[in-house]
């Protein structure tokens, strides 16, 4: 996708967002390069504006995903409000991780180390400076990387007990992992 569709994908889903602040929330994602910033070093999305669009794979992921539990289960799960906020935040930390960076010859993203408040726990920190977020929203963001978490990896139970407590924290972990392994992981072979 172009850039300006991923930005018009983007917003359409960030509409989704109505919470005082989300508006203010939006335009400082726009003004601070998001739009721009890769999804990763060298891994899914490691272009420009890869992080936009692993940000909208997830997010329909996820409302996919939400879609699926409600006809299994009967019952509404989360509303489309939570599922944007999370889809496409989740790794709000990402906005300024990465900067261009030359190496031999060869020209690749290398990590910041900005504010190094824990990935999930920056995201949280970052929207929270806009808008509230509910506590199930903290811990799906909070823990989406699931096993994968530096922390969860030192041997806690945190990730295992957010993920008893808050199925929102699985379907985002599982939402997280189907884009970046199955929808961005086949644009790398293109």
């Amino acid at each position: 996708m172009k850039q300006e569709e991923v930005m018009q994908v983007f917003r359409n889903y960030f509409n989704y967002i109505k919470r005082p602040g989300a508006a203010d929330l939006l335009q400082w994602i726009e003004a601070n390069g998001f739009f721009e910033a890769p999804a990763s070093k060298r891994h899914h999305g490691a272009k420009p504006g890869g992080l936009a669009e692993h940000s909208i794979n997830v997010c329909r992921r996820l409302i996919q995903m939400n879609a699926e539990e409600e006809r299994r289960q009967q019952s509404l799960k989360y509303d489309l409000e939570t599922l944007a906020i999370c889809g496409l935040l989740h790794d709000l930390c990402k906005i300024d991780a990465y900067r261009k960076a030359e190496f031999e010859g060869i020209t690749e993203y290398q990590l910041t180390r900005n504010f190094p408040a824990g990935h999930g726990e920056k995201s949280v920190i970052l929207i929270l400076q806009f808008m509230h977020l509910t506590q199930e929203e903290i811990l799906a963001i909070r823990w989406h990387m699931g096993q994968y978490d530096f922390y969860a990896r030192g041997g806690g139970y945190d990730v295992d007990n957010a993920f008893h407590q808050c199925k929102l924290a699985v379907m985002l972990h599982l939402a997280d992992m189907m884009a970046t392994h199955f929808d961005e992981r086949e644009e790398a072979k293109e």
